[in-house]
């Protein structure tokens, strides 16, 4: 039986290495769990939340899906973002997508890849909502703007969600931003997409 013995001494490094940096890291951070962001990306394996941001275990709580996307009728994702609106009290939702992605380049492409095709169809939904703005452009270039204009629709998606809605009804501290990564040099870009309250109009 493979049992990825690498795995499990790595992670005995890593902890040690932790509680020589800070012995009582670990019993301080079972006791409570207080994160001030939720974090809502892609789950490329090149895209770990918590290192782009250099913030420690217990800081981001994480919700993951292929090319970061924000669907109504998702019940992992809108109970990801109940638990981190209402329980955790978070006061930032970050939608963060990345250029390259391979999620975003299927989406564009025009072949089958099986049962994802389902799920890809809301990205094909973003290029429909957007057909003009590929126009005289590359496919490098509509893949970036592809990667980009995905996070803003996610963005809107958060924002009409029942979850949020609410909170910000009940006059909750809570901002939804647009975020992407750009894996080549590890840079974060603001998409000056953020949403604080239910009278602001949602980005487009």
């Amino acid at each position: 039986m493979k049992t990825l013995k690498h795995l499990f001494d790595r992670n005995l490094e890593w902890a040690n290495t932790i509680k020589e940096e800070d012995p009582a890291f670990f019993a301080e951070l079972s006791k409570q769990q207080a994160p001030e962001y939720l974090w809502i990306g892609c789950s490329d394996s090149r895209v770990p939340a918590n290192q782009i941001v250099n913030l420690p275990p217990g800081e981001v709580f994480v919700h993951r899906n292929i090319a970061n996307v924000v669907v109504h009728t998702d019940l992992n994702c809108l109970s990801v973002i109940q638990f981190a609106v209402d329980v955790l009290k978070v006061k930032h939702i970050i939608v963060c997508g990345h250029y390259g992605c391979g999620g975003i380049r299927a989406a564009m492409e025009d072949q089958e890849h099986g049962l994802i095709d389902n799920w890809l169809r809301h990205i094909k939904d973003v290029i429909r909502f957007n057909a003009g703005r590929f126009e005289g452009r590359d496919h490098e270039e509509k893949l970036d703007l592809l990667c980009e204009l995905n996070v803003r629709e996610q963005v809107t998606n958060v924002c009409n969600t029942t979850i949020v809605q609410n909170a910000w009804k009940r006059g909750r501290e809570l901002s939804v931003h647009g975020w992407i990564y750009d894996i080549q040099n590890g840079i974060l870009k603001d998409l000056d997409a953020c949403v604080t309250c239910s009278d602001e109009t949602p980005v487009q």
